[in-house]
């Protein structure tokens, strides 16, 4: 029989569907391998994309995440805690140091413990950040850099237009493209709309009075956090050489990324954050706590739940009521 020692609590997806599907089970604790370290988890992340792979759709994603069955049951990726063991060949961090970071295609953040090797995405958390901010900053921190940044590269002075953004995208995105210089228009219902101009927006869209794709304004982004939208139909409002950039990859932009590609100077682009190089995601959030430390973003967290309710998380941020954040705590720690 296993001791208690050398077991944990932790989620586990008993298959793909419902968010009743995950299960508060007692699991192996992991070990670190020579190059790990063993992570202590106090919070850990819940986004719109760990409810698609709950789901097992798009049913292509199969191909990766397990055909029957996830192939990793335990789910989540962003994760803050601290290091409780390392192995032998460690040397960058030791044990108490406090940590947070994405396991990217590893996931396991909706457990105890986890491990992480070393040279992979974990970093060092500032002393004034909390563990539920530290664990949000891979999602809609890290994505919208990236967009922003790394693929529409925007640049002081243009327009740029955010659909969703009272999300954990959207807020981080709103935050992000004014610290760039840009001049920003949020997209948002009623009710967050003093939200997202708390967050810096020059202007706010309310989208239950207003179809954005409609109005008498050209932007040198669109910046769809939540796909709701396409190509095609922000097309009229992006300037002559205009982007559509969206996180969330249907068939059709990938059609309209192939043709842009080749044909007209308005562009449809598309990118998985999560396939770039663990340097290149470690250097992104770099930047990230630099914009953090001079003030310049702040992390909406909308609610918080226990490890045991998970599921309850799921289904709150499958509502699409969400503002900004949903935090797993794991165990209650300031």
């Amino acid at each position: 029989m296993k001791t208690k020692a050398k077991m944990m609590k932790a989620i586990v997806a008993t298959g793909y569907g419902a968010p009743d599907v995950l299960k508060l089970q007692d699991v192996d604790k992991p070990q670190p391998k020579e190059n790990e370290v063993l992570v202590k988890v106090y919070a850990a992340s819940a986004s719109t994309a760990d409810g698609m792979i709950r789901t097992g759709k798009p049913y292509y994603a199969r191909l990766i995440l397990g055909i029957r069955k996830p192939k990793h049951p335990i789910q989540g990726t962003g994760f803050a805690g601290t290091v409780e063991t390392v192995g032998k060949n460690v040397t960058t961090l030791k044990p108490g140091d406090r940590v947070f970071g994405e396991t990217t295609f590893g996931f396991s953040t909706n457990a105890e413990y986890l491990t992480v090797p070393e040279n992979g995405v974990i970093l060092p958390m500032p002393e004034n950040m909390s563990y539920a901010e530290g664990t949000t900053y891979c999602d809609g921190h890290l994505t919208s850099m990236n967009f922003l940044k790394e693929i529409a590269q925007i640049k002081p002075g243009q327009k740029v237009l955010i659909n969703g953004a009272s999300g954990s995208l959207g807020t981080a995105a709103v935050q992000i493209a004014k610290y760039f210089g840009a001049e920003v228009t949020g997209v948002s219902s009623t009710r967050n709309v003093g939200l997202v101009k708390s967050l810096g927006a020059d202007h706010v869209i309310d989208y239950t009075k207003k179809d954005f794709t409609n109005v008498n304004e050209t932007y040198d982004v669109v910046y769809d956090t939540i796909g709701k939208s396409s190509f095609s139909k922000s097309k009229n409002i992006l300037t002559e050489k205009g982007q559509y950039v969206s996180p969330v990859l249907k068939f059709s932009l990938l059609l309209q990324m192939m043709r842009t590609s080749v044909f007209g100077k308005k562009k449809a682009k598309f990118a998985a954050t999560g396939l770039r190089t663990d340097a290149e995601l470690k250097s992104l959030i770099n930047e990230l706590l630099e914009i953090f430390k001079e003030g310049c973003l702040k992390t909406v967290i909308d609610r918080q739940y226990p490890l045991e309710k998970v599921a309850e998380a799921h289904t709150y941020i499958a509502s699409g009521h969400k503002k900004g954040n949903v935090v797993i705590i794991v165990e209650q720690k300031n």
